[in-house]
């Protein structure tokens, strides 16, 4: 993905005969490998690697297999569900969010270049609500819906996907601006 804007999901004839968006891979393996600018969205799951070396993109995806933003160096990732193992190998820039209210994505992150951490700053959460509010704008998700819909409990439940790195160099430029200022 190169700039653009993709939506994937089911229609809603095969919805109707049964099929489960959030419970089905609809993309495959390496999906948006090396993305560098733009946005995607998918009402189901991705296969392994989703959004390896991704610089740039906004993805917005409801479930994810193993090794997942695998060496992100930008761009934000928004997980609606369930992660594989190993997700964030040698993420070093971006930002993923993932939905964990059961608490088991800490065990599956590799924490080798990255930190997790809560959303805290309205800004922040304005902007997740949003990336999420435009899936469900393209795709129909009714994963995303409930959770707009509940948002202010919702929120309490994603986790920041932070890498160390990426972190101190936006809190220096922040810093460089405030001093300019």
């Amino acid at each position: 993905l190169s700039g653009g804007k993709i939506a994937v999901f089911p229609s809603d004839e095969v919805i109707n005969d049964g099929f489960v968006p959030e419970d089905n891979v609809v993309v495959g393996n390496v999906c948006l490998y090396g993305a560098t600018s733009g946005k995607a969205f998918f009402r189901g799951k991705a296969g392994e690697r989703f959004c390896v070396r991704n610089s740039g993109a906004l993805a917005v995806i409801e479930g994810i297999g193993d090794h997942g933003a695998e060496y992100m160096t930008g761009g934000h990732l928004v997980c609606l569900g369930e992660t594989g193992r190993n997700f964030a190998a040698g993420m070093s820039g971006g930002i993923a969010y993932i939905y964990d209210p059961d608490n088991k994505f800490p065990e599956r992150c590799n924490m080798g270049l990255v930190g997790l951490e809560s959303v805290e700053e309205v800004a922040e959460k304005e902007d997740l609500y949003n990336y999420i509010k435009e899936h469900v704008e393209m795709t129909g998700s009714t994963v995303g819906q409930g959770m707009l819909e509940d948002w202010d409990n919702v929120v309490k439940n994603f986790v920041k996907v932070m890498p160390h790195d990426y972190k101190r160099v936006l809190e220096e430029r922040a810093a460089a601006e405030a001093e300019a200022a």
